[in-house]
């Protein structure tokens, strides 16, 4: 309903029209996203542990940053852009499905935000509208995509190490066997995000807790929660970022690497390992 008001309602002032209905969009988008945190810590014992704590406050204007964090398990994607907006003030530009549009209120909200709906098959477009979204990024703003592409599962980690072996990249899935926790990244967005913001700070996130939820028997027999959903961050400025593809794409995958080892010391004995 409150999506609804927002999608109806005119404003006056012409100048600043779009800027309001963003600010305005952000508000009602943060306000959702809380409302549903605190019905997960009642309902099903959802409790959070961020190290190190994130040091923004709301309302600050650090620089753009580009967030990649690991993918898995029900509701990560939206746990995160809440702490983004709520506790770390930052303002998340979105890249995801375009099945999600199918949601009124997601959709009325996440169309007035910078964002970015993919296709079902992602190819030249899709990176095209990654970039675009990247490049636009400002003062306060985090661009946060996922690089493995889907969320992880021992299924689909074994399918990914056959398709890159089919492809003519051994060595590449020698090393994606090394990682039983995470899929290996895919470097068309996150290279083309790099490329597109070459000033902003690159954030990476591993987390561990949700991973227990992999499908509808796991989400039934695991509710409530017995842990804490724990998460891990890290930052590399901009000026250390790797300045061409081949490199970026080694240490994107050494980085990932790093995200697997902390879930392999963190994560749940029921999570989904491979």
């Amino acid at each position: 309903m409150a999506a609804a008001g927002l999608w109806v309602r005119r404003l006056p002032d012409r100048r600043n029209r779009r800027e309001r209905r963003t600010a305005d969009a952000f508000a009602l988008l943060e306000r959702l996203l809380r409302l549903l945190r605190r019905a997960g810590e009642r309902v099903f014992g959802l409790r959070v542990e961020v190290t190190p704590p994130l040091p923004g406050e709301k309302g600050h204007t650090a620089g753009p940053v580009l967030i990649l964090a690991r993918h898995a398990g029900v509701g990560d994607s939206f746990l995160l852009l809440q702490t983004l907006l709520s506790q770390a003030g930052l303002r998340p530009h979105t890249v995801l499905k375009r099945t999600l549009r199918a949601d009124p209120a997601l959709d009325v909200l996440i169309g007035r935000v910078p964002h970015c709906f993919l296709p079902p098959r992602r190819g030249q477009a899709a990176q095209e509208a990654i970039a675009e979204l990247a490049a636009g990024l400002g003062p306060g703003d985090a661009l946060v995509i996922f690089p493995e592409g889907g969320n992880f599962t021992p299924r689909r980690r074994r399918r990914v190490i056959a398709s890159l072996r089919r492809r003519g990249l051994p060595r590449r899935a020698s090393r994606a066997e090394r990682m039983h926790h995470v899929l290996p990244p895919q470097d068309t967005g996150a290279l083309a995000t790099l490329a597109a913001a070459p000033t902003a700070d690159v954030v990476f996130v591993a987390h561990t807790g949700l991973d227990v939820l992999h499908s509808t028997r796991t989400v039934w027999s695991r509710l409530p929660l017995r842990e804490s959903v724990r998460a891990r961050w890290w930052c590399i400025p901009a000026h250390r970022v790797p300045p061409d593809d081949a490199a970026r794409s080694e240490w994107l995958l050494a980085q990932w690497t790093s995200v697997d080892h902390w879930i392999a010391t963190h994560a749940n004995p029921g999570a989904t390992h491979a």
